[in-house]
């Protein structure tokens, strides 16, 4: 059965009006593209074209069917057009979810810096930190840590997130400072809740042997500033991201314990639903994202 493609072809041998030229422009070679147009007029049990090895022209069948394929392949063009620019265009809407900290801390500001750039461009960005669904959500894009469970979704890593145990200078002055590990259980150490699992089972890695301590304390939440208010204030021990305690650590407002066990670390990545596609918008916007994590790398 003939299909456009055919119809498509045998429009690009009138035009060219030569099996050579027109096998150029199609990729195919001349042998194939004539037995593509003989197996056309088999089908359709009449002939489209003379051929000498002078020239070609058309019999009345085929200038009939030409005028047909002609407005054919005008049209899948202007089909095709009008969709591509849907990929390449930097307009319309992105709804976007990002973590808290990263949010407060400077994805807020560097998004809005992407928006003035490409000003026919309008983001609504989430802040939260629960690993939503995307498509149900209507998404196109979110920054998460940790590992990606999804195998629907696509992940681009953006970087390296490393933890820090930390409290302040005025509770070491009251309680003391642990200098291993196993010293945590005698401390009250605030639980950061928002994470899946390890809330109070904090996991280090020291001399390259992996250790752990069930930790306790009077202090739980799952949200990262109360955790560092909590922590500021002198209650208690805080494991958390160092990007949300790295000015805090650079005042001397907070103290870093433990540096001779190497912390947690998780990735950071743009993640988006599967697509052979991905619009031009967005992969700038992870572009654009991605750098200015680079820039504050040190907070991280």
């Amino acid at each position: 059965m003939s299909s456009v493609a055919d119809l498509s072809f045998f429009a690009l041998v009138v035009e060219a009006n030569s099996f050579n030229k027109a096998a150029k422009v199609a990729g195919l070679s001349t042998p194939a593209l004539s037995k593509k147009i003989s197996k056309l007029e088999s089908e359709l049990g009449v002939q489209l074209l003379h051929r000498t090895t002078r020239r070609l022209s058309l019999t009345e069948a085929g200038e009939t069917l030409y005028q047909h394929a002609a407005t054919i392949n005008k049209q899948v063009t202007e089909a095709i057009g009008s969709v591509s620019h849907y990929s390449e265009q930097l307009s319309g809407n992105i709804k976007i979810s990002v973590p808290t900290i990263s949010g407060e801390l400077f994805l807020a500001e560097c998004i809005a810096e992407f928006c003035q750039q490409y000003p026919e461009i309008n983001i609504d960005v989430r802040l939260e930190n629960e690993f939503v669904d995307l498509v149900k959500e209507g998404l196109d894009l979110a920054v998460r840590t940790g590992i990606l469970e999804d195998s629907s979704l696509i992940a681009k890593p953006l970087i390296e997130s490393h933890w820090v145990v930390c409290c302040a200078p005025k509770y070491i002055k009251q309680h003391g400072q642990p200098d291993t590990v196993a010293d945590l259980v005698n401390h009250n150490c605030l639980a950061y809740t928002y994470q899946a699992k390890g809330a109070n089972d904090w996991r280090f890695s020291h001399n390259g042997k992996a250790e752990s301590v069930k930790v306790s304390g009077t202090f739980a939440t799952n949200n990262s500033q109360a955790l560092r208010k909590a922590a500021l204030a002198g209650y208690g021990i805080a494991y958390v991201p160092r990007c949300s305690v790295y000015e805090d650590i650079e005042k001397g407002d907070l103290s870093v314990l433990l540096s001779g066990y190497q912390a947690r670390s998780l990735g950071v990545y743009a993640v988006y639903p599967y697509t052979r596609y991905l619009p031009t918008k967005i992969r700038l916007l992870i572009e654009h994202i991605k750098q200015g994590y680079e820039q504050r790398q040190h907070y991280f």
